[in-house]
């Protein structure tokens, strides 16, 4: 994840401003390019700007514990900067000019692309995070968490068929529980334009070597681990496949 100097002055930790990344999801979702999907992605650090954030600033979870659009803690609570070093006004818009609006132009300019070809398109907003995180969340989160925006985002048909593919397999799955979708799920999906959104944020230990509790310098993040992935890395691909079927028109599980 990067973190460029120049917005890195003031940080307490390179890692703890890198511990709360989604950890190796590019790898984990390696196969789908080869299945026709798009993918627009960046590489910041969302200790720098999360793009997954509103704008605005404005909270997706109003009343719960959540970080802001340039983080100034972490998802346990831990201060990222030191004294009078968090971002200010200024700080906070040359990152949004740098890094958030490129990776937003460039994620509408795909949906317009391919809603010129496709009558229907599917947005899957990729995620991971640690399985236990009390401040955010009580006991342990479940691996498939499956965010619509309590159904706005997302036709009920391509949730069921998702829910479905997750059912099947030995992990766990929610939809609509403490993630119900960020800002790219709620802001982009509007299916009654053809354009269905949803989020995927899975729990770490779905496919790392998560070690319980808090977590340190040495032991987190992972090594990527082929085989312990593998069998949640199979239930993604059919996830995807749906979800592309539902695009096409001629996914069967319809």
């Amino acid at each position: 994840m990067d973190l460029p100097a120049q917005f890195a002055d003031g940080l307490i930790s390179p890692w703890l401003a890198r511990r709360d990344a989604d950890w190796w999801v590019d790898r984990l979702y390696d196969f789908a390019a080869d299945l026709g999907a798009s993918i627009v992605r960046t590489s910041i650090s969302r200790t720098v700007i999360d793009v997954n954030r509103d704008p605005s600033g404005a909270s997706l979870y109003p009343g719960q514990a959540t970080t802001e659009l340039c983080p100034t803690t972490t998802f346990d609570g831990e201060p990222l900067y030191g004294a009078n070093a968090t971002p200010d006004r200024e700080s906070i818009e040359r990152r949004r000019t740098a890094y958030y609006e490129p990776y937003h132009v460039a994620l509408a300019s795909e949906l317009r692309r391919l809603k010129t070809r496709h009558p229907s398109v599917v947005l899957y907003d990729c995620h991971s995070i640690r399985s236990r995180i009390p401040r955010l969340f009580a006991g342990e989160l479940p691996h498939f968490n499956l965010g619509t925006y309590n159904g706005a985002s997302c036709a009920a048909a391509l949730t069921g068929a998702v829910e479905k593919i997750c059912d099947r397999t030995v992990f766990s799955r929610v939809t609509n529980g403490r993630f119900k979708g960020g800002y790219i799920t709620r802001h982009y999906g509007q299916p009654e334009q053809g354009v269905h959104a949803l989020q995927m944020e899975l729990a770490c230990r779905g496919y790392l070597h998560e070690v319980p509790g808090p977590v340190e310098p040495q032991s987190w993040p992972p090594h990527y681990d082929e085989k312990k992935a593998a069998p949640l890395r199979q239930a993604l691909e059919r996830i995807l496949e749906a979800c592309l079927g539902f695009a096409r028109g001629v996914y069967s599980g319809f």
